[in-house]
């Protein structure tokens, strides 16, 4: 098993990327910390311990600091280590430039930006006593493309990836490395609500002419957080198909 006895921190882990992170880690090995607003992220947590695997669920944004702060804190009395850190929360309130809010500017921004932030800040002191970490942050390829009516969305994915940079070159020396993935077009609930002629036109730009699967950004975050990529750091690694070449 690729991460037997690492103990892993998922953001946004009851429901598509996020869950299937969750359950790609468990199935090799790793213990799961699951962290998401959702109570959906209970049931996933006791699924996986009836299986035989070690979970543990805290309800709460990461956009909270100090609720942030405390979960981690519990997570490391709990289990001792903080091995990997998979920043995946994120939301979308899509609006034109010139109707989009101050508020949803701020609801995206303090969740997908600041959320990622305050997650990273409050492990990498664990990591780094440790010797050891594994950073992997959700980004996309909107955020080196642009896309039409996603003002915050973009900033927020932009910004993760040079966020990125700079932890690995701050925290390499501590034996932390600090990767991001940029997915393309994912099959999930949150691309599940798009009129299908968008999708469909979205579809034709993927040269291999099909959506990615859940499964398919987990095995990747599965990749980075192992020690077969332990002198990867620093990279956007872009899953989309080939939609970004």
């Amino acid at each position: 098993m690729r991460l037997k006895d690492k103990v892993a921190l998922i953001t946004g882990g009851a429901n598509g990327i996020g869950l299937a992170t969750v359950k790609r880690f468990a199935r090799e090995g790793a213990k799961i910390i699951l962290w998401d607003v959702s109570l959906n992220g209970r049931e996933v947590a006791e699924q996986l311990i009836t299986g035989g695997y070690q979970a543990v669920f805290h309800q709460l944004s990461v956009a909270d600091e100090p609720a942030v702060i405390s979960a981690v804190s519990k997570a490391q009395e709990r289990f001792g280590r903080i091995d990997i850190l998979i920043n995946n929360a994120g939301i979308t309130k899509d609006r034109t430039l010139l109707k989009m809010s101050k508020e949803e500017w701020d609801e995206v921004i303090s969740v997908n930006l600041t959320g990622v932030f305050n997650c990273t800040k409050a492990v990498a002191p664990i990591m780094k006593s440790q010797k050891y970490g594994r950073i992997v942050s959700t980004s996309s390829v909107v955020g080196m493309r642009g896309n039409y009516g996603q003002t915050n969305y973009v900033a927020s994915k932009s910004a993760i990836i040079g966020m990125t940079k700079v932890w690995a070159l701050e925290l390499g020396k501590y034996g932390i490395t600090a990767n991001c993935i940029a997915p393309g077009f994912i099959s999930t609930e949150m691309t599940d609500r798009m009129p299908e002629e968008v999708k469909t036109q979205m579809i034709s730009l993927v040269p291999l002419g099909y959506w990615g699967l859940p499964d398919d950004i987990a095995n990747a975050n599965l990749f980075l957080a192992s020690d077969e990529a332990r002198y990867i750091n620093g990279v956007c690694l872009n899953i989309d198909g080939g939609f970004a070449r």
